[in-house]
């Protein structure tokens, strides 16, 4: 293997940004595979995100016993599991990131007309063959979505690892409730540590062991100057305006072979977004997995890297290796104590034999049923509490699900807004909870949904029975005590129960919680909703009432598979 480091890729206005290219060490032109980003070329994996790391070695042994692990980087392809296969990696710092100098902005147009410039100078690099395949999870697959959206030449396939397209509902704003546990995080310890300049950047370099932001030494009034304001720009756009827009891609101008891994572990950030990304593309070749699992580390693990390269061989290769005959869609199945129940394979997303199912609200006894009471009744609960809990009767037989999730609601606050959390959590016969280890979560609940209710309005033209639509362009603020149909998307979720489980919903106004034995068990983890700016206890500390029964039939879509 051959590694280039810092090599000056040209921009349209001049500038410069630096790429480390690996590449076979022989003769011939090869395809390139591509990463864009801000977290560091050079910062090792193990010192970016250390308790990932720690759990890559407890529990995923198979991807260092097919690696070094030397050349590892958080979020981006291992070159060892690429270069003997005649691949070219490269990966680039984003402007004002690592070796890379000028204004940090990330997430921005001017960042993905450099993604656009960095693919179109690998094509005609003269070792490589013209092709250029992106891949990487999260920060590295939701950019895939809008450089592809501005048809660079050279593109030839995109393998978003999980990560979303839209910058409004998922990545920032939780369908209108600002996100600001991963916002503010992500901004300071991901991408300002690794700012270009920053001499007080902790990290080391994997090769020499100098700082990954020279060669510039900024101090703190210049590395201020030459970024956007990311988290204030973000609380200035409350609703989805051009600011917005400008950010997320024509996913209509999307038609190159695609492979969508979507991973169940993803709430409140990828999960959803991943999926209707596959879903909204108009490619005519694209196929969505959805696994289990931490996603962070099922993209290194050999067996899905060989899947990666199956796909890759096809399109940055042309080898004729059947890669069409996959399925379409392919989606794990998750049963108790962390396990894939089964693999179901199908047409198209949602699974074309869903059976929708409605279970109707009772807010008098507090239940979820396949008739709900025939009379109105409603309960109230103090938004900022533990909100209100339904449940299901024991399941009579066993049951599948695997979907999209919607809950119908009619409500009424004390105030003029209310944000509407709400999970779905499952108990086994023993009534012990299901949960499942993601990403960022130990025990996780099955799934989770989000609304704020002035900005409940829906666009029929892009909604269906199980998917609402809310363009989250307008706010109409609510009457205190006037009761209001909304409907909530809950992310989509897979499950297998056996006879004598239940299903619960809670709703409430603020973020899950439960604690575990390592602690609060959120679904989000950090990923929290509690902006002062955003949720002022005036407003969204109020009183909030659920309505049910009689003509206010609220109800939760589940999607059931058939019995097999």
């Amino acid at each position: 293997m051959i590694l280039d480091r810092n090599v000056e890729i040209p921009m349209r206005d001049g500038a410069a940004l630096r790429g480390d290219v690996f590449r076979p060490d022989g003769a011939g032109k090869f395809p390139v595979l591509m990463t864009f980003g801000p977290y560091g070329k050079d910062v090792p994996f193990r010192e970016f995100m250390p308790e990932a790391w720690d759990l890559l070695v407890q529990r995923y042994p198979d991807i260092l016993s097919a690696s070094s692990g030397k050349h590892l980087v958080w979020e981006t392809p291992d070159p060892e599991a690429w270069i003997p296969d005649g691949y070219i990696v490269i990966r680039v710092d984003a402007r004002g990131a690592g070796k890379s100098p000028g204004r940090l902005d990330p997430n921005s147009p001017a960042e993905f007309r450099d993604f656009y410039d960095a693919i179109s100078w690998a094509g005609v690099q003269p070792w490589s063959n013209g092709k250029v395949g992106l891949t990487g999870i999260s920060y590295h697959a939701a950019g895939q979505w809008r450089v592809a959206s501005l048809q660079p030449p050279y593109l030839a396939a995109l393998l978003p690892w999980q990560g979303t397209f839209d910058f409004y509902r998922d990545r920032t704003r939780q369908d209108g409730i600002f996100g600001s546990g991963f916002v503010k995080r992500w901004w300071a310890r991901s991408v300002l540590r690794n700012q270009h300049g920053n001499a007080d950047c902790p990290y080391h370099d994997i090769y020499d062991d100098g700082p990954t932001t020279a060669p510039a030494n900024l101090n703190a009034e210049q590395l201020a100057a030459n970024r956007a304001d990311y988290v204030g720009d973000i609380l200035a756009h409350p609703l989805n305006d051009a600011w917005y827009q400008e950010r997320s891609p024509d996913l209509g101008k999307i038609n190159y072979p695609t492979l969508v891994v979507a991973n169940w572990g993803g709430l409140g950030l990828h999960l959803r977004g991943t999926i209707a990304g596959y879903m909204q593309i108009s490619s005519r070749e694209k196929w969505l997995k959805i696994q289990s699992g931490s996603y962070i580390h099922t993209y290194l693990q050999p067996k899905n890297v060989a899947l990666q390269k199956q796909f890759f061989d096809r399109y940055l290769k042309n080898i004729d290796n059947g890669w069409e005959r996959q399925p379409p869609v392919e989606v794990e199945i998750r049963g108790p104590n962390n396990q894939v129940h089964r693999i179901v394979q199908g047409a198209s997303w949602p699974l074309p034999d869903t059976l929708w199912t409605r279970f109707y609200l009772d807010a008098e006894h507090k239940t979820l049923s396949a008739t709900g009471p025939a009379q109105p009744t409603n309960a109230s609960y103090p938004a900022l509490s533990e909100g209100i809990s339904f449940s299901t009767a024991p399941l009579a037989a066993d049951a599948e699900f695997a979907g999209p999730v919607m809950l119908k609601l009619f409500v009424s606050s004390s105030t003029n807004d209310m944000d509407i959390f709400a999970t779905l959590c499952a108990y086994d016969p023993q009534s012990s909870e299901i949960t499942f280890r993601t990403a960022i979560e130990p025990r996780s609940p099955i799934s989770q949904g989000w609304l704020r209710v002035s900005q409940r309005a829906v666009d029929p033209a892009r909604s269906t029975e199980y998917f609402p639509y809310h363009p989250h362009d307008k706010r109409e603020p609510l009457t205190p005590g006037q009761v209001y149909e909304v409907d909530v998307e809950i992310w989509p979720m897979s499950l297998w129960l056996s006879k004598g489980s239940r299903l619960t919903l809670t709703i409430q106004g603020k973020d899950f919680e439960r604690m575990g034995e390592t602690g609060p068990n959120r679904g989000v983890g950090w990923m929290t909703h509690d902006d002062p700016s955003d949720r002022p206890v005036a407003i969204f500390g109020g009183t909030n009432t659920l309505h049910t029964g009689g003509e206010r039939r609220s109800y939760l879509l589940l999607p059931r598979l058939p019995t097999v």
